[in-house]
């Protein structure tokens, strides 16, 4: 039998989602508490009533209205995927398509990018940030400007690098590049300072949001795009028909328009990150990188001791391959419960004292 694949999809890198039972998981930048029970038992409601025999419609139009009219924009500046890395991918298809379409992102940031971009039958041309983390605006544009770009893309907060640029420097940027420009706000409920009014003043701006991170509805698959109402429509085209499931889309909807009770976690997340960000600074011989998401990002000579270690005590962190372009002895540390923290705190603490003195 002769089995003709996709040129190339043996060289197709892949996204490793392999989980192990851990005790404490703080591996995945997810929220580690369940929806609150008063919005738990509002989906559950409103799960119980849905038309499984009927395709999506009503539920993805409600769930878009309800989006636009937060952000004061029309309905059809609106697109719903299953999660914001479904829409980054169809940016990257929207875009891409043919050698001669640059896609610039930064590295260290969102391994998929490069994923997306050699699925989309672009051409990646990765721009690095500098030996802190940091993104030189200036810099980016002239990388975007010299390549002949198609599309820039920025995280922003960064991951997994966790620091972040200000709206100034991310309307500077949209200002000054003259192609599409996508700006992943994945943990940008974490950092309090959105771009998102920019689309109104740069149409070349699509911003990508997602459910998955502080609203804890990873599991459910739900993001979102803002962008003008042209981008949106061609963007549109990339996707299935129905592409939403109606439980998804129903219970985001809920979840949305209860979004306030998730305000007191976000707030409780970012008080436990500055408390173990300054805990973690005063282990000797551990570098801590400054952050505005619900994890930090660590560096240790001894990382991949110190990650079997804490898998062998039941704590799965998210540990980069040494190939990972400037990642080298990094590990990824979500934020968890408070409790959760402590240990996490206790185990690197006493990894050092025993093993790097």
């Amino acid at each position: 039998m002769n089995l003709n694949y996709r040129k190339d999809l043996d060289k197709m890198p892949s996204y490793d989602g392999t989980e192990r039972d851990y005790r404490i998981k703080v591996n995945a930048n997810e929220s580690t508490l369940n929806l609150p029970p008063f919005v738990e038992e509002r989906v559950i409601t409103r799960l119980s009533r849905i038309a499984f025999n009927r395709y999506p419609n009503e539920e993805y139009s409600d769930l878009a209205e309800q989006i636009a009219r937060n952000f004061s924009v029309d309905k059809s500046q609106i697109v719903i995927g299953g999660g914001s890395s479904e829409i980054i991918e169809k940016v990257f298809f929207a875009f891409g398509g043919s050698p001669d379409k640059k896609i610039v992102f930064p590295v260290p940031s969102f391994s998929m990018y490069k994923i997306y971009a050699k699925a989309a039958e672009g051409v990646a041309v990765p721009f690095e940030l500098d030996e802190n983390f940091n993104l030189d605006p200036d810099k980016f544009i002239s990388a975007v400007k010299n390549s002949g770009a198609n599309l820039a893309v920025v995280c922003n907060p960064n991951n997994p690098t966790g620091n972040a640029l200000t709206v100034e420097q991310i309307e500077k940027i949209a200002a000054g590049i003259d192609c599409a420009f996508l700006l992943d706000e994945a943990y940008v409920e974490f950092y309090g300072k959105s771009a998102v009014n920019l689309v109104k003043k740069y149409p070349n701006l699509t911003v990508a949001r997602t459910f998955s991170k502080a609203y804890g509805m990873a599991a459910a698959r739900v993001g979102y795009m803002i962008a003008a109402p042209e981008v949106a429509k061609m963007i549109g085209k990339t996707f299935m028909p129905y592409h939403m499931n109606v439980l998804s889309l129903a219970a985001a909807d809920i979840v949305y328009q209860m979004r306030d009770e998730f305000v007191p976690r976000i707030q409780a997340t970012v008080a436990e990150r500055k408390r173990i960000f300054d805990l973690l600074k005063n282990i000797p011989k551990i570098e801590v990188f400054p952050s505005e998401t619900n994890f930090i990002l660590i560096r240790s000579e001894k990382s991949e001791e110190l990650n079997a270690k804490l898998e062998s005590s039941g704590i799965g962190v998210r540990h980069f391959s040494p190939d990972a372009p400037g990642l080298k002895n990094c590990l990824r540390i979500s934020i968890g419960t408070p409790t959760e923290n402590d240990e996490v705190f206790a185990a690197i603490k006493k990894f050092v004292a025993e093993k790097l003195r």
